[in-house]
């Protein structure tokens, strides 16, 4: 007699680690995200990885090497990983629990203001600079990995995430989907060797998507979707949304170049494009970029 796979909500009331598990946030391929509780009441997002790949020696290796790469990068826009462990069966990683993302906003409003997704790209630009500095790229950039405070502030989450699996798929040939293929870059799609310019790439899409609620190449097809965003130039931003600044699409389409050297050299030339002069963050960023903009 078979047994079935855990499922996700078998967890759900239980304690894993030093966590309460409550409910569940969500799932990928490989993990499961819940909501859960300190010792002392605090809330706390649970990564856990599914069991069939938390019994699989090398990807918890890799995993666990990736999470813990992750959790050295401090800073106010990347995820703060509290420490990664197993208890059981269960390969884990506890991370600070933000109220939003931005996947689910552009789900619930749609498009957002121009303003919004500048402050946002800000956030997510300056969490690079930190990470790309310390010789880490995430790879896998997209709305789903950008999460919203209360306040608005954007942090970046599954960083290593991606070269974890990458480098489980060319050690063992398992046949696993790497990256999202709408927010691939023209290297990812070609298997070239990869910097730092593939997240900017992955950033276009991402704020093409904030601005427009669709993304610049889509297909039913993964090798022709591969071929788009090797071949085809993506659509014009304002033909679009003719209200977005043109600034904001040239922003937008120097991330979407299709060669890395056409793109942003690193986050700080992003970060002077919006409107810091030294590439540095600025109080009243926002306020600023709104007169800038208007000027």
């Amino acid at each position: 007699m078979t047994h079935a796979p855990p499922a996700p909500t078998d967890l759900v009331g239980r304690t894993v680690g030093p966590y309460d598990l409550e409910g569940l946030l969500g799932q990928g391929g490989f993990a499961w995200v819940f909501r859960g509780r300190e010792l002392d009441g605090s809330p706390v997002a649970v990564k856990v990885l599914m069991p069939r790949y938390a019994g699989d020696p090398q990807f918890e290796r890799r995993f666990r090497n990736e999470a813990e790469t992750a959790a050295q990068l401090q800073h106010p826009n990347i995820i703060r990983i509290r420490f990664v462990a197993r208890s059981g069966n269960y390969v884990y990683f506890g991370m600070d629990l933000c109220a939003d993302s931005l996947a689910a906003r552009l789900q619930r409003e749609g498009p957002l203001p121009e303003p919004d997704i500048v402050r946002i790209t800000g956030d997510v630009a300056q969490g690079l600079r930190f990470a790309h500095g310390r010789g880490v790229i995430h790879r896998d950039l997209k709305p789903d990995n950008i999460l919203l405070h209360s306040d608005g502030s954007a942090v970046i989450s599954d960083f290593g995430i991606a070269r974890a699996l990458s480098g489980y798929v060319a050690s063992t040939g398992v046949n696993m989907t790497i990256g999202t293929p709408q927010y691939l870059s023209p290297e990812q799609a070609q298997g070239r060797p990869l910097d730092a310019r593939v997240d900017f790439y992955s950033l276009g899409v991402t704020l093409f998507k904030a601005a427009t609620g669709e993304v610049p190449f889509a297909s039913s097809d993964w090798f022709e979707l591969a071929r788009m965003h090797v071949e085809d130039a993506p659509p014009s931003l304002r033909k679009k949304r003719p209200e977005l600044s043109k600034r904001f699409e040239r922003v937008v389409m120097k991330c979407l170049a299709k060669h890395p050297d056409d793109r942003y050299r690193d986050a700080s030339d992003l970060l002077g494009d919006l409107g810091g002069k030294d590439g540095t963050a600025a109080p009243g960023l926002l306020e600023r970029l709104r007169r800038w903009w208007s000027a």
